[in-house]
Formats: C-alpha cells, sequence, structure tokens
C-alpha cells in the first residue's frame, strides 16, 4: 500500500498521542540528574545509596519490560498505555510529597515501571497503525519525543534552581527537588487526557478475532475501502494459524535469531556512552571545571542538539535507511569519543581549553541522536512477527534496560577507577561489535511492511 493512500493526517495523531508516552519517559529518566545533589545532602546518603537512588528507577524499568508485552499483547497497546501513565501519575506525585528516602524509592521504581511499559508499548503501536513507507518517521516520533522529555527535564532543572532560595521553605526553594519531580504530573496530564481519543491497534484486534472493529479503524486509516480490505487480509495471512502468543514461540527458528539481535542492538547501545552522558553529565561537566549552574546549562544545550537532531532523523530515516544512518552516526560517535578521551588525558598538555571539549560533547550527542537513538525503536517496533510482537518486545526492552542500569551503575566506578579519558577510550572500543552486528546481521528495513520483515527471518 503506498502512503499517499493513507489518512496521513489521522495517523500523525494517532502516533503523535502514542508517543506522548516518550515525552513521559524522557523527562522521568532525565530529571534525575538534577536533583542528585540535593537528595544526598537532605538524606545524608552515602555513595551506594546514591547510587541507589539513581538506580532503582530503571529496576521499575526492567520489571515493566518484563510485562509489558504480556500486558499488550493480553489487554491492548491502548489499555496497557493507560495503566503506564497512570503510574507517571503516582509516581510524580509521590515523589513531590514523600515523607522519607525509602518512599522516594518507592515512588521512582513506580515511575521506572511505567517508563519500562511505555517504552515496549508506544513503539509498537506506532508501528501497528503507520504505513510502511512512512513507519520509520513515525517511529521516530516516539525518540523524538523521549527528547522533548529530556530538554523539558533539563530546562525544568535549570530554572528552579536558578530560582531557588536555599534558605527558604518548599518544593521549589529548599528542597527543589521536590519540584523537579513533580512538574512531571503536567505531560502526565495531557497523556492521560489525549489517550482516550484513539482506537484500539488494529492489528491487534486482527489477533484477538475482533475484525469487524479492525476494519473499522482500518477504514479511517485507509479510506479506499479495497485499500483498507488488502491491509486486512495481509495482517489475517500473518497470522493464520499463529493466534496465541507463547513465550516458547520466540525459540522458533528465526523469530529466536531475530531475538537475539533485537536483543544484542539493545544491550550493546547502551554501553557506548549515551546514557552516561544523560545520567551524569552534569558531574562530568562539573570535574571538566564548569560551575554547577554552568553544568546544568550545559545539559540544556545538550538536550537542545539532541532534540533538534532527532527532528533531522525523522525527516530522512525513511528516505536514507536504518542501516546508513547507524554506520555513518556511529563512526562519528568513534571519533567524538577519542577526542573526548584525549581531551581529559592531555587537554592541559595540549593546550584545549573547556570549548574544545563542549563542542566534542555536543558533536557526539549530534551522531548519537542521528544514528542509534532514531533507529533503535524504529528496528525493535518492526523486526518481529505479529503474534509475538509483544513479548519479543519486552525481550530486547529487557536487555536494553539492564545495559542502562549496568552502565548507570558502572560509570561512577569507571570515572573514578579509569578515569574519565580511560572511561571515554572504553565507550568508543565498545561501538565497534554495534557495528559489526548492524553490518552482517540486521536486514535493511526501510519500505518494508512487517508482513515483509517477517518473511525474512523465516527464510
Amino acid at each position: 500500500m503506498n502512503a499517499s493512500q493513507a489518512n496521513m493526517g489521522y495517523v500523525i495523531f494517532l502516533s503523535a498521542v502514542a508517543a506522548i508516552g516518550g515525552i513521559l519517559f524522557g523527562y522521568d529518566t532525565a530529571v534525575i540528574s538534577g536533583t542528585t545533589e540535593i537528595v544526598k545532602a537532605q538524606f545524608g546518603l552515602s555513595v551506594g545509596l546514591e547510587g541507589w537512588y539513581v538506580g532503582c528507577a530503571l529496576i521499575g524499568s526492567i520489571l515493566g519490560v518484563m510485562v509489558a508485552g504480556m500486558m499488550s499483547d493480553s489487554l491492548g497497546r491502548k489499555r496497557t498505555m493507560l495503566i503506564a501513565a497512570l503510574m507517571f501519575s503516582v509516581s510524580a506525585v509521590g515523589c513531590a510529597l514523600c515523607g522519607s528516602f525509602n518512599q522516594l524509592v518507592a515512588y521512582r521504581i513506580i515511575g521506572g515501571f511505567g517508563i519500562g511499559i511505555v517504552s515496549i508499548v508506544s513503539p509498537v503501536y506506532i508501528s501497528e497503525v503507520a504505513p510502511p513507507e512512512r513507519r520509520g518517521t513515525l517511529v521516530s516520533l516516539y525518540q523524538l519525543a523521549i527528547t522533548v522529555g529530556f530538554l523539558l527535564a533539563y530546562l525544568v532543572n535549570y530554572l528552579i534552581l536558578k530560582d531557588a532560595s536555599i534558605d527558604s521553605p518548599g518544593m521549589f526553594n529548599a528542597e527543589y527537588w521536590r519540584g523537579m519531580l513533580g512538574c512531571e504530573t503536567l505531560p502526565d496530564l495531557l497523556f492521560l487526557t489525549v489517550i482516550f481519543f484513539i482506537p484500539e491497534s488494529p492489528r491487534w484486534l486482527v489477533v484477538k478475532g475482533r475484525t469487524a472493529q479492525a476494519q473499522a479503524i482500518l477504514a479511517r486509516i485507509w479510506p479506499d475501502p479495497a485499500t483498507a480490505s488488502r491491509e486486512l487480509e495481509a495482517t489475517r495471512e500473518s497470522i493464520a494459524g499463529e493466534v496465541r502468543s507463547e513465550w516458547s514461540a520466540l525459540l522458533e527458528k528465526g523469530i529466536f535469531t531475530a531475538v537475539l539481535i533485537g536483543s544484542a542492538i539493545a544491550i550493546l547501545g547502551q554501553f557506548m556512552g549515551v546514557n552516561a552522558v544523560l545520567y551524569y553529565g552534569p558531574k562530568i561537566f562539573q570535574d571538566a571545571g564548569l560551575s554547577g549552574e554552568g553544568s546544568l546549562l550545559s545539559t540544556v544545550l545538550v538536550g537542545v542538539v539532541n532534540m533538534l537532531t532527532t527532528v533531522i532523523a525523522l525527516l530522512i530515516i525513511d528516505k536514507v535507511g536504518r542501516k546508513t544512518l547507524v554506520w555513518w552516526g556511529v563512526s562519528g560517535m568513534i571519533f567524538c569519543l577519542l577526542c573526548i578521551g584525549t581531551w581529559f588525558a592531555w587537554g592541559p598538555d595540549l593546550g584545549l581549553g573547556s570549548g574544545f571539549l563542549l563542542v566534542f560533547f555536543l558533536l557526539y550527542v549530534f551522531c548519537t541522536a542521528i544514528s542509534i537513538s532514531a533507529v533503535v525503536f524504529v528496528l525493535l517496533s518492526e523486526m518481529y512477527p505479529n503474534r509475538v510482537r509483544g513479548r519479543a518486545m519486552s525481550v530486547a526492552g529487557l536487555a536494553l534496560w539492564v545495559g542502562t542500569y549496568i552502565i548507570g551503575q558502572l560509570t561512577p566506578w569507571m570515572l573514578e577507577t579509569l578515569t574519565p579519558s580511560g572511561t571515554f577510550f572504553l565507550f568508543a572500543l565498545m561501538c565497534l561489535p554495534y557495528l559489526y552486528i548492524m553490518w552482517k546481521h540486521v536486514p535493511e528495513t526501510t519500505g518494508k511492511s512487517l508482513e515483509e520483515i517477517e518473511n525474512y527471518w523465516k527464510s
């Protein structure tokens, strides 16, 4: 089916609503970077407890992705997104009003659970309503929304800290971390409202045998009745005789290979420095000699570059192709990581100022945002057959979040033990196996239908 035959206004609306989950994902993930020092001071945290505070939400994310596939395959994509939105609300309000550190951790874990769920379900929903020719662009809306959430969190952190009066009580003054965490309530209310205006995924409805409802939704996506009928028939054929979604199905020939490759690119992507910059950006900039406020302002610049580059990736991903973006982007990441490591190792001796570091940090973010960050959710959402997509995405998502948790815990140790230069040189080295897997084992999926991609793994 040609995308020009689709009701793209309606498809974009459906995709944009699902992508709002990415804003919550991004905000909840990035806001922690501005709260660590004040929370550590207020609750008298040890180094171990500081790491637990940073990483506890990732435990929730791991738990979330473990059940997201079963939830979305059983309850549907829409209901599962609604559950995630409710968890974000509970987390934001709870963090703002909590009375102890243990309560704060508990509410962060609840928010992390929502992150894990939405990281699986939102891209799947978008991929299942999008025409093949526009699927990469539309799923990239989710990644763009994540970067909007990052930038929103960085801006909120900077503005609250800038105006906070440490000597005055309140969640926007002495306990400004409460305001930072609580402000997530605003985008969550938007998500909770608009999610009621989208239908269930037509592909999920077909799997459940609710063909009439699926036909009605496809008729809105594809106004031409003949085209809508062909789309329905193609989906029915792809799941004929395979309507049950079982974990054992992931072990079938072809599907197991796809799950392994998807998990590999998900977990390896976390060991290339992306989340180290996300979680510890302010600390890294402070170690480079910037003030607390200056370090937060630098992370705002990182957020701006990240978001604008994602817009570029969104516009070109279906034209350039997934693998081409990854090849050039990761090559640029390697170069930038080597330059950053060189600055930390020999910067003063070479007469390199902090501007050199900031420039290559921003270039690194550019290369990351236009390649692996833009591509990973697109690939994972389209690699798997209909009947196992939810569970297969959960496995890949679990690998992603396990990698994120590990690197979040290891980064402070690496920065101290390996030094910043050794840490960034190691990140550069870890880019190489990622490039190899993408080159040798991942097919180009640009412009292919989900059924065509499924047939590739079966062949």
